[in-house]
Formats: C-alpha cells, structure tokens, sequence
C-alpha cells in the first residue's frame, strides 16, 4: 500500500472510532501517603474519611485516579519513623504529615517528594521550612499551635468547674512537640484562676491512667487533654477513665466531644484535611510546595457535651452555652 493510501486509511478509522479510544490514555493514578500518627480507630478513621472526601470533592477518587496509602503508628515515635521510610520506599507523588513528628520523619527519609504538613507546632523553629511565605523545600502546609490556648482551656474548664482547684495537663512530649508551649501557658495563667497546674508527661497507655487516677486524691482536680498522637489514639481510654473517675476534662481538638468528651476547644478538623487536601490538589496539578505558603489554622470551634455534663453532676452555664459552637444533647 502506497504511503498516501496509508495515511488516508488511518485518518478514516480515525473518524469512525469514538473519541475515546482515539483519545491519549488517561492519566497515571496517583499516590498519595499520608502518615497519621494515631491508631485505626475512631479518631483516626474520621480523619481519613474528612480527607479523602475532600479529595474526592477536588476529582481525586480513591481507587480510581488516585490511590491513598494511610500507615497508622499510633502515638510511638519509632513507629512513626519506621512507617515513615516505608511510605517513602513506595514512592507515592505526594506525601502528607499529620503532625509535627510525622513531617520531621518524613522529611528526614526524602528531601524529593513534595510533603504537606498540618497541625505542626512551629515549622520554621523544627527546620522543616525556611519561611512561611515561601517553604523553600519539599515541604509546606498547615500549622495550628497556638500557645494561649492553654489559658484558654483553662478559663473554660474554671467557668465550667468553679471548684476547680488542680489541674493536669497531659501530652505525650515526644510526639507533642507543642505541649510544652501549652503547658507554659497553663501555668502562667494558673494563679489568675487560683489553680494549680502540673504537666503530666505520658509515654504510653500505662501513664495515662496513673496520671488520671492521682487527680483524684483530693477534690477539685481536671484535665487539660494536649492534642498528640497518643493522646489521640486513647482517646476512648482517656475518656471512659475521666468519666469513672468523674473528672472534668477539656480537649484541644473541637469534635472530641462528639466522641463523649466534657468540652473541646480547638482547631476544626473538617476544615484542617478539606486546606489540606486543597495542597495536595495543587502539588498533584504541578505545583511546587516550595512556592506555596505556610498557613496558619484560623478556625477554631468550641464544643460542649451536656449529656456529659449532666453524668458529671454539672451545670452549663448559659453564658458558656450562648459562646459555643455546638452543643451536643
């Protein structure tokens, strides 16, 4: 067959084919690793569930166009490490940090791989950015600490207890990196309230009962619950100990109320993975994280448990309930 019969033979299958198998083949699907440091249970898989639906609002389909890979190592650093170099060993286009220790780990195993941090506590003091308006590396997102909400949780936690007298504010230090920011607060803003604050530094599941159990020696004792990896991944266990031991507790994260805390106050979590996942979109479309900036958490909700409440013996002041966001009954 001669070459002009050639051409004119293919530019008429061409024309009778349906425009998608005369179409480029799809994009590859992309990979995304996100470490979480809490374990796989409620918290956590409400985490993921926020994330991928907002992925899946900006087109990312988990098992189409996209493929989610979670690693779950609860509140241990080495986990977080470990789970860390194997995400990274897989390759994925684009990993995710929910945390401070998470993004230090994931940072420390590439410097290629684009990373979106959220909840850090100072991305600059921790080396992981060069600035907030420009990153500079392979890593940008969002970071939520904010140090006087310790006095905050503290004023709450008096207006809600006005018998308050004692007070323990629990964090894991070593996946907490801004607990002890939000311990100085506490601390500081202890005597305007005429109570006595102490850091109750927990490791792993044993400490927290023992740092919940001795609050209860002596009356007028509460707790100040750090947001963390492993505070996160017992919370269940935290708050089913407060509710045995009848103690009033504040959480720094706002939806820990809806799993049966007292009351939160603290970031949105909904909104947090939906900007997250805003980044990964951008990064994924060709967007180069060392030119997005860092942003701060601007939304933060107060949420108040009254079923809780009312099991603890409390009355909710009206005042404290007109300033809530949500009020679960």
């Amino acid at each position: 067959m001669r070459r002009r019969q050639f051409l004119a033979l293919l530019g008429s299958m061409a024309i009778g084919c349906p425009a998608e198998v005369v179409a480029q083949k799809p994009d590859r699907v992309r990979r995304i690793g996100v470490l979480m440091p809490i374990s796989r249970q409620a918290v956590g898989l409400r985490r993921a569930k926020i994330f991928t639906q907002a992925l899946q609002d900006l087109g990312w389909t988990d098992g189409q166009n996209t493929r989610i890979d979670y690693r779950w190592p609860g509140g241990d650093i080495e986990q977080i490490q470990s789970l860390a170099k194997e995400l990274v060993g897989s390759r994925p286009d684009v990993l995710v940090g929910a945390g401070s220790a998470p993004t230090a780990a994931l940072q420390q195993a590439t410097r290629t791989i684009p990373i979106v941090f959220l909840i850090s506590t100072d991305p600059i003091a921790e080396g992981i950015v060069q600035s907030l308006a420009r990153p500079g590396g392979n890593a940008t997102g969002f970071f939520a600490t904010e140090p006087s909400l310790g006095g905050k949780w503290l004023e709450l936690l008096k207006e809600i207890v006005p018998g308050l007298r004692r007070v323990a504010v629990i964090f894991n230090p070593e996946t907490s990196t801004g607990g002890t920011s939000y311990l100085h607060a506490v601390e500081t803003a202890a005597p305007l309230f005429s109570v006595a604050a102490t850091g109750a530094p927990v490791h792993h599941t044993g400490d927290i009962e023992l740092a919940i159990s001795s609050l209860v020696r002596e009356p007028g004792g509460g707790l100040i619950v750090i947001p963390g990896g492993l505070t996160a991944s017992y919370l269940k266990q935290i708050i089913e100990l407060v509710a045995r031991y009848r103690l009033p507790a504040i959480y720094g994260v706002s939806d820990y109320a809806d799993m049966g805390g007292l009351m939160a106050y603290g970031m949105d979590p909904i909104d947090m993975y939906r900007r997250t996942a805003s980044y990964v979109d951008q990064i994924l479309k060709g967007a180069n994280p060392a030119n997005l900036p860092v942003q701060a958490q601007t939304k933060f909700g107060l949420v108040i448990n009254l079923t809780t409440a009312k099991a603890l013996g409390l009355t909710v002041p009206p005042s404290l309930l007109d300033r809530a966001d949500d009020v679960i009954e």
